[in-house]
């Protein structure tokens, strides 16, 4: 109970300081449960980010499914998505169904603070992951290639294609085993969850009709489960879907205030859902929010174990180097579009992310400490 408590609680805190969508998440969790708190070792995170990349849903809450999982099994992994999803959920389905009347100008103005905080977390998992996974030649040009492409190729596309293409590099080049602790009795696909999903997939067009609750559950199901790259990528999956049923201002507003907030984009659900169902809005954000972070985390369950096991063989260990260096090239790309494009906009902001990239690398500051001064800074500058 004590483990899963504090997965809780880490996650919880996480899930309302976490801005920069997913590339700045994987830099929240890599120096919170990797460095600071040590729950899970850089390679097997990194094996965790590599199995996030192949499979569709939030690549981002898969990750923190998988830490939590680790720490406190299944009912920890569920407690770090709750945890995580929790702020932002809360926050959109607020915006779906309140007006707000009063000057809410100090909430943009910490947002603002934040944005700057993101950009000195993900330059700093850059640093960090880059000095872990680019130690040699080849994988320094793999990171500096999969960055080059992805600033000027943008799109999901490039980067299913380069992760490919590394992984093949990696399996040519690299065959040495990975570190790993599996048993042989932890290496194997998680059928249950895996029939689940596949039950689900096939079934729920048989039944999507019988209920607004269960035509939203099967819509946001079937997004969960076919969107490959993260929550920027469910944008034209759900407007795709559901498009006919909103209006576009109300779908624009909820995807810009997703952007807007820390948390998964995917959280974007909870706003979408609570529109659909008018006559009871938080079932509608509560059934929307499930099932599109329901195929994502059946998936995890079913391949994690196997995934690491198969991570520790040497092909596959060498299409992990070459993965994990273009993931650090992912980042790298990240780092300015979107996070550092959507955040700094001038001299000032730029000194001030440099001065809280030193506090995190230099002086080692408590996190929570610089998330403050950042907050201090974007209500100062907004007063």
């Amino acid at each position: 109970m004590l483990n899963i408590l504090q997965v809780f609680w880490q996650f919880f805190v996480l899930g309302w300081v976490s801005f920069g969508g997913p590339a700045a998440h994987i830099g929240y969790f890599e120096k919170t449960f990797v460095q600071k708190l040590k729950w899970i070792d850089e390679h097997a995170y990194a094996r965790l980010i590599s199995l996030s990349q192949f499979l569709p849903g939030p690549g981002s809450s898969q990750i923190g499914f998988a830490i939590g999982l680790k720490k406190a099994g299944i009912i920890g992994g569920f407690a770090a998505f709750v945890a995580f999803t929790l702020p932002s959920f809360f926050i959109l389905y607020l915006l779906s169904t309140s007006q707000p009347t009063q000057d809410m100008s100090w909430i943009t103005n910490v947002i603002y603070g934040l944005k700057l905080f993101a950009v000195a977390v993900v330059a700093d998992a850059s640093i960090n992951m880059y000095r872990a996974f680019c130690k040699e030649r080849g994988t320094a040009l793999i990171c500096m290639t999969t960055a080059v492409v992805l600033l000027l190729i943008p799109s999901i596309y490039s980067q299913m294609a380069l992760l490919v293409v590394a992984a093949i590099i990696g399996m040519l080049l690299r065959k040495t085993e990975m570190p790993t602790t599996l048993t042989k009795s932890g290496s194997r696909i998680g059928y249950v969850s895996l029939t689940i999903f596949i039950a689900l997939f096939l079934g729920l067009p048989l039944i999507a009709g019988s209920s607004i609750g269960m035509s939203i559950f099967a819509d946001f199901f079937y997004s969960g489960s076919l969107v490959f790259g993260g929550g920027h990528v469910v944008l034209p999956m759900l407007q795709q879907t559901i498009g006919e049923t909103m209006s576009t201002d109300q779908f624009l507003m909820g995807y810009a205030a997703a952007q807007a907030i820390p948390g998964p984009m995917f959280s974007l659900s909870a706003f979408l859902g609570a529109e659909l169902f008018e006559n009871a809005p938080l079932m509608g954000a509560l059934i929307a929010t499930i099932a599109i972070f329901l195929p994502g985390f059946l998936l995890v369950l079913s391949f994690n174990n196997a995934w690491e096991s198969l991570a520790a063989k040497p092909r596959v260990a060498g299409a992990v180097w070459g993965i994990n260096a273009a993931v650090v090239g992912l980042l790298v790309s990240a780092l300015y579009q979107p996070v550092f494009t959507s955040a700094v906009s001038s001299a000032v902001d730029m000194a001030v992310v440099i001065v809280g990239l030193g506090a995190l690398r230099i002086v080692k500051a408590p996190i929570l400490v610089v998330i403050s001064g950042f907050i201090a800074f974007g209500l100062i500058i907004g007063a």
